[in-house]
């Protein structure tokens, strides 16, 4: 039988975009692979209206409700899982998740670990057991993250964690470029921040998973850590692992390193296929 195609899911802001060149890269070491939208991204993506009103009212921007803030962990595991379904026709598949992504994938896990051949985790949450991704940027492991000032606006009030990513100011373009594209050419850093939605549900980083053995815990994963990383800090990324392994002992994670920063499917993305084609599929 030929190796399942592999599932890619994108992380915040992004959408199944990001992994054009991961799939290019994989095509060529004959992988098929197939990018599907996080729930609220990509193609889901809906933006306040005082995103595009103009002239631009910043203090309406930073105030007004998303219309995303519903959407929570079970809803984008929902249309994860639909897409599994659908891609696998009954087969269990290899499935990456990027950053938030991760958080989406391990509820999809728990939920439906039969659907799944093996969890990749790249620069992404995995978080523990009843953890909700939120608290993790302030943890010792997470404080030196670039991404929490990129944040307009309350996101209790607005229930979104929002970003400008259309605000011309280069400042506000240089951070999102250093938290996100350390190492990523400067064009191509620039064609990825004009792609990106402004809005993340806030309820998918409020919400947690409780995991069992015979749930996510029973599917083989693995961790690629960024060591570069300025959102989701290496030292972080080990504690996801630390804590998957300390709960799970009898199925441990494997770890893979990669030089880069937190966009590794932009600056490294043969690097990405590699570990991806070359790794233990479980």
């Amino acid at each position: 039988m030929a190796d399942a195609p592999i599932v890619l899911l994108n992380g915040f802001y992004h959408g199944s975009w990001a992994w054009s060149e991961v799939i290019t890269e994989l095509a060529a070491r004959g992988r098929a692979a197939v990018a599907v939208d996080l729930a609220a991204h990509g193609l889901h993506a809906v933006a306040p209206e005082s995103a595009t009103r103009r002239p631009f009212d910043a203090g309406a921007f930073a105030t007004e409700p998303s219309p995303v803030f519903g959407i929570g962990l079970d809803a984008a595991a929902d249309l994860l899982i639909g897409r599994l379904k659908a891609i696998g026709g009954g087969r269990r598949l290899p499935a990456v998740a990027h950053s938030m992504g991760g958080a989406v994938l391990t509820r999809a896990a728990e939920r439906e670990p039969g659907l799944f051949a093996h969890l990749y985790y790249l620069a992404a949450y995995m978080p523990a057991s009843d953890t909700p991704c939120l608290v993790y940027p302030s943890l010792p492991e997470g404080q030196s993250n670039r991404f929490m000032t990129l944040l307009v606006g309350d996101p209790e009030s607005t229930g979104a964690l929002r970003i400008d990513p259309g605000n011309p100011d280069p400042e506000v373009q240089k951070a999102i470029r250093e938290a996100f594209y350390g190492d990523v050419e400067e064009p191509k850093a620039a064609a990825a921040i004009a792609m990106l939605s402004c809005d993340a549900p806030v309820a998918m980083v409020v919400e947690s998973t409780t995991l069992t053995g015979s749930g996510w815990g029973s599917v083989p994963r693995t961790y690629i850590r960024c060591t570069q990383d300025r959102t989701i800090p290496a030292e972080l990324q080990t504690l996801f692992v630390s804590q998957a392994d300390a709960a799970f002992p009898g199925n441990r994670t494997s770890v893979f390193d990669l030089t880069t920063s937190h966009s590794a499917f932009l600056s490294a993305p043969d690097q990405v296929a590699d570990v991806l084609t070359d790794s233990p599929k479980g």
